[in-house]
């Protein structure tokens, strides 16, 4: 549970906005969107090589 702090007289849209920015910092939608669908770690590391590889051939082009 999030706790945020309001000072007397702060506006509302403040408040709003320090309770986004500390719920995106605790990761809370990230983790149900993976949580959503189990993917096998078989999957995830060739998710992860092909990710790499890419980058590689990216940063080779550019040279």
């Amino acid at each position: 549970m999030l706790i945020i702090p309001i000072k007397e007289g702060e506006n509302i849209d403040r408040a709003l906005k320090k309770y986004k920015k500390k719920f995106e910092k605790t990761g809370t939608m990230r983790q149900l969107r993976e949580r959503k669908q189990f993917t096998k770690p078989s999957i995830e590391n060739r998710q992860m090589r092909l990710k790499a590889a890419y980058k590689q051939r990216l940063q080779q082009e550019e040279m």
